[in-house]
């Protein structure tokens, strides 16, 4: 990595913390400020948390084009004034029509920052250190989320509702200044070496995007991820742990407590292991943890072991999904720009954004229902889609190049894999047509 590179890195990591600071500050407590702080009612809040994620399904489709053709810096300082105005407008509304249009700009702002940050670094990055620089970034926002959520609790004040204006004016501020930040980094231009095709096969687009396999099984595999982790800490997870383990809603934030606490503390040791290791092996051990993740959550809720045992084993539970999370950061994004034709990599960091989000909506409207009643195949439910994380992953990897599957790889052969129509992968190609493993990077 060129300096250059590497300050712009720097700074882009420094911006990725401060928006997840924003965030952590504010979203854990948006449902309490708007049904009783605002007194605007249960419905209203359920309504602004659904906008709030509505609103990213809404830009993502179209954000990829545009990080594409205008280039992601100016996306994202859009976005975080975007975002801001949302904050600022959360934070002085008193009505409905001013709470759902505030969500609607905060959910849209900090959908699309997600991969305007990815693409940059994908440009200050190449196959040696994207795996550590995207570790990074995972890194820096749980720790950003937590350190946020932690002193915002410390602020809040259900009868005083200036001290929740100052946390949104607070949160504001924030992506003000990685506003601001961002216009002060001079990104590199990706290149590509003399000879190599600029765009994709057909000219890029989805239907580019769809015509690519390895990407379209990234994709999935990404949706299951998404929604037998994230999409139930918050929803089916703690209507489990509630009903069928009896644990008690302080203890859920001791578990979410023990996920992050895990995730800062092994992210670093974690990458030293799988640095050199098979992105998609390591992603299906991860399934493998998180199916005995579950295990130990159905021995919490459906075991006889007493209720300090049940407490335990669902604290394990949230630890061992963040250790799996800890794997997950140094392969799976950097995968998704390592198969990015360099004319497409916003397109398809949004493609992975966007199936992200949505296996953040459905994951609460299935999981909820049967974590609060349907104990028994509730687990069975989401142990199996655990171990389908690891036949997915493996599948993957057959259809993967070496230098893909194994970024260390490119470091010692001039010779990459070429994405080509029907999404296939032709080993052997010269350099003059470099792949998307390597022309996304520059």
């Amino acid at each position: 990595m060129t300096r250059a590179k590497g300050a712009a890195m720097r700074r882009i990591q420094a911006g990725n913390a401060l928006s997840a600071f924003g965030l952590g500050f504010t979203v854990p407590y948006l449902y309490v400020y708007v049904a009783q702080v605002r007194e605007l009612g249960a419905t209203t809040a359920g309504v602004v948390l659904a906008v709030f994620a509505m609103a990213a399904l809404a830009v993502l489709p179209f954000t990829g084009r545009v990080v594409d053709r205008r280039g992601p810096l100016p996306v994202l300082v859009g976005a975080a004034l975007l975002a801001s105005a949302g904050a600022a407008g959360l934070g002085l509304a008193t009505d409905v029509p001013a709470a759902v249009g505030s969500a609607t700009l905060l959910g849209a702002g900090t959908a699309v920052m997600q991969p305007a940050l990815a693409t940059m670094i994908v440009w200050c990055s190449d196959a040696t250190t994207r795996t550590r620089a995207f570790a990074t970034q995972f890194f820096l926002q749980n720790l950003g989320l937590g350190i946020g959520g932690l002193i915002g609790g410390h602020l809040v004040d259900e009868s005083r509702p200036s001290s929740f204006t100052l946390l949104f004016g607070i949160e504001a501020v924030m992506f003000l200044v990685l506003a601001g930040m961002a216009l002060t980094i001079r990104l590199p231009r990706p290149g590509a070496p003399a000879g190599a095709r600029p765009t994709a096969p057909g000219g890029g687009g989805l239907r580019a995007l769809l015509g690519h396999r390895a990407m379209v099984q990234l994709l999935v595999l990404g949706f299951v991820l998404f929604f037998a982790c994230y999409g139930q800490f918050e929803s089916g997870l703690a209507a489990y742990g509630t009903e069928a383990a009896g644990i008690a809603p302080a203890t859920l934030g001791t578990a979410l407590a023990a996920n992050t606490a895990v995730i800062v503390a092994a992210q670093f040791l974690v990458l030293r292991f799988v640095e050199r290791r098979s992105r998609t092996k390591v992603i299906a051990s991860v399934g493998l943890i998180w199916a005995v993740a579950w295990l130990a959550a159905g021995y919490a809720g459906l075991g006889h072991g007493g209720q300090a045992m049940a407490t335990a084993a669902f604290i394990s539970t949230y630890a061992l999904f963040g250790l799996g999370e800890s794997m997950l950061s140094p392969t799976v994004a950097p995968l998704v720009a390592d198969l990015a034709p360099a004319s497409m990599v916003g397109q398809y960091n949004s493609a992975f954004a966007l199936v992200k989000q949505l296996a953040l909506a459905v994951g609460p409207a299935v999981g909820g229902p049967m974590g609060a009643t349907l104990h028994g195949p509730y687990i069975v439910t989401f142990v199996l889609f655990s171990l389908g994380i690891t036949a997915l992953a493996l599948r993957l990897g057959r259809r993967l190049a070496p230098e893909q599957d194994r970024p260390w790889l490119a470091t010692s052969s001039r010779v990459v894999a070429v994405h080509v129509p029907g999404g296939e992968v032709r080993p052997g190609a010269p350099e003059a047509t470099r792949s998307p493993a390597s022309a996304g990077s520059r």
